[in-house]
């Protein structure tokens, strides 16, 4: 069974704490400062990785270079995306990245993929919304960015997102699309963070049958 470290203690890190436990998988440590664990131990552990872009940034070599693997779930950090990936491959460590980690989110995806296939040059105006709560701090979110680029691939349509932050909303994302003729509307809504906290550790047992870098989606 594997072992795990969090990497930011915030709310998606209790959360990601409360499912190691229900799953009985051992948090050796829940950490604000993932660059002062000890190389020794790391090596024995999955981190799992719930901080800020600024912080993610600062910390993805020292996760790529000391880990057994990794399980990214920190948004923020597409400009870089390519840096962070061969960081990972360089020092032969897996990693699992996604803009969100919901089933539900996932199974969102790869709906938007097929519809968006379907529809190719049927004359469909992509719109994208996402509703967040007012503590996010990228817009627009990691799933909206993932969700304009499937459409992008398949429709061959960039979609407009507009992005909106209000109270504790957990996450609404929606995708219209629209012709002459009708409308269509594909939308998740999350209750809590819950559904990312099971995708995460998920994930982390996902990385014992793998090697280098993934994203959720395609492990799915």
């Amino acid at each position: 069974m594997i072992k795990v470290i969090i990497s930011g203690y915030g709310k998606m890190g209790h959360m990601v704490e409360k499912e190691l436990q229900n799953r009985g998988i051992e948090l050796v440590e829940a950490s604000e400062n993932i660059t002062a664990t000890d190389p020794a131990v790391a090596r024995e552990c999955v981190c799992i990785d719930f901080t800020t872009p600024e912080a993610f940034r600062n910390n993805y070599p020292f996760i790529a270079k000391h880990f057994k693997a990794a399980v990214i779930g920190t948004t923020g950090w597409n400009d870089i995306e390519q840096q962070v990936k061969q960081a990972f491959q360089e020092a032969g460590t897996p990693m699992v990245y996604a803009s969100n980690y919901s089933l539900g989110v996932n199974a969102l995806f790869a709906a938007i993929r097929k519809v968006s296939e379907i529809l190719k040059g049927a004359g469909y105006k992509p719109e994208i919304e996402e509703i967040h709560h007012i503590h996010k701090l990228d817009a627009p979110s990691g799933t909206a960015i993932s969700m304009g680029q499937i459409v992008e691939q398949e429709l061959g349509q960039k979609p407009v997102i507009s992005s909106i932050r209000e109270g504790e909303v957990p996450g609404i994302h929606t995708l219209t699309l629209t012709s002459g003729c009708d409308k269509l509307t594909l939308r998740h809504e999350a209750f809590s963070r819950e559904g990312l906290a099971k995708g995460a550790v998920v994930a982390a047992l996902l990385t014992e049958k793998i090697q280098g870098v993934h994203e959720f989606c395609d492990l799915l």
